[in-house]
């Protein structure tokens, strides 16, 4: 283990060296191949990584897009792909709704990689007006008819029935009927006309990746220590 310690030592003593050189010579920015990302070198012979933020204005008309399977392909945001989804919510179900978000929660605790298929990054539920009204929003990493079809195999194979059975409208075949669950969500979308990436365009795998090398770099120098 010295010996490794050792050798790790050195080399980092060159990279330091190396890249106390490239700031003397006012070396540019380096962007980071397929990331909006930049590595910018300090003084100090260390480096910083930049992220600049961006945002996309969405113009409220579709015509201009590319026809999918299911209708317009939008594009993906600094904020990757999603959607936001406004139902009404079936007389004296409310409560069902709820319950099948502990449901939900309870069925990742016993298998957190349920929802991997839909590359999500973040979900939410609301319910509104004296909970008589539904929104759902996602952020994801696929495209709009990706996604849905992908739900529809997810719950079908887990057994695990959608909490919009409880929406006013929703077909009832869904689990056979693609088309028709998936116009109901068209039917229902709501677009977003601003969306805004502090790290803009970054999957959910890239982001695991990062913490992952972070992690092992830092118990790398905790070993060294």
């Amino acid at each position: 283990m010295a010996e490794v310690r050792l050798a790790l030592e050195a080399l980092l003593a060159r990279v330091r060296t190396g890249l106390r050189v490239l700031t003397r010579s006012k070396v540019p920015p380096l962007q980071v191949p397929g990331t909006v990302a930049s590595l910018r070198y300090k003084r100090n012979g260390s480096f910083a990584m930049e992220i600049t933020p961006q945002a996309m204005a969405i113009p409220k008309s579709t015509e201009h897009l590319e026809k999918g399977k299911y209708g317009p392909i939008f594009p993906k945001t600094p904020a990757c792909y999603g959607f936001t989804i406004i139902a009404t919510v079936k007389q004296g179900r409310a409560e069902l709704m709820r319950s099948y978000g502990q449901r939900v929660a309870e069925a990742l605790k016993a298998d957190p990689g349920l929802l991997a298929p839909l590359k999500l990054h973040y979900l939410r539920w609301v319910l509104f007006d004296n909970d008589t009204r539904f929104m759902y929003q996602g952020i994801f990493d696929t495209d709009f008819d990706k996604y849905t079809e992908d739900a529809v195999v997810l719950f079908t194979k887990s057994g695990i029935n959608t909490a919009f059975e409880n929406l006013e409208g929703f077909p009832m075949d869904w689990k056979t009927n693609t088309p028709a669950f998936v116009q109901f969500l068209r039917d229902h979308q709501c677009n977003s006309f601003l969306e805004y990436g502090e790290y803009p365009y970054v999957t959910s795998d890239e982001i695991k990746k990062a913490l992952k090398v972070k992690a092992a770099l830092a118990e790398m120098l905790e070993q060294m220590q």
